[in-house]
């Protein structure tokens, strides 16, 4: 296990104005700043894949009546679910994000695309690049076509996700 991983101490649950508590996936992960702050200072391709299964193991497993067709993301070479919802965050429409994959590190990327979407507006969502966060992360020329291809595919359909809930709100 990278050492530079921890979860965050706060709390697991948001406020819901609307709803009951609904489990925050994204505090069960490091905040990105600190995500990104951790491959930083990962120089060996290989430590930063250990980090991405490290980041995907801290994903609770998503409820096998989750795993439907709807919320399968095709494009990808692994099995891919993602479920987007929207919640009410202190008077705010904010997306809720949960994702499973058969693939360990394909499973690391969901991670990082549910610390980087989870809790934002629509709006705020369809704005972030999920595939800009990769390179950002240094995977541009460590991740293969498929991959790439599939993470592509995630980021789509969570903005695709995000403009269907935005119209609902």
């Amino acid at each position: 296990m990278i050492p530079c991983l921890a979860v965050p101490p706060h709390d697991r649950y948001i406020d819901e104005t609307d709803a009951p508590p609904v489990l925050n996936l994204s505090a069960m992960l490091p905040d990105l700043d600190t995500i990104v702050q951790n491959f930083e200072i990962l120089d060996d391709p290989m430590d930063r894949y250990e980090y991405v299964i490290e980041l995907g193991k801290l994903m609770p497993k998503m409820p096998e009546d989750a795993k439907v067709e709807d919320n399968r993301v095709f494009g990808c070479e692994s099995q891919v679910w993602i479920d987007v919802s929207l919640a009410t965050a202190a008077g705010q429409p904010a997306l809720r994000l949960n994702g499973d994959s058969d693939s360990h590190i394909v499973k690391g990327f969901v991670a990082l695309m549910v610390a980087l979407y989870d809790g934002k507006t629509p709006d705020q969502a369809i704005e972030a690049d999920g595939f800009d966060l990769l390179k950002r992360l240094d995977f541009g020329s460590h991740i293969t076509s498929k991959r790439s291809n599939g993470v592509r595919a995630m980021v789509d359909r969570i903005h695709k996700d995000a403009a269907r809930l935005r119209t609902l709100n």
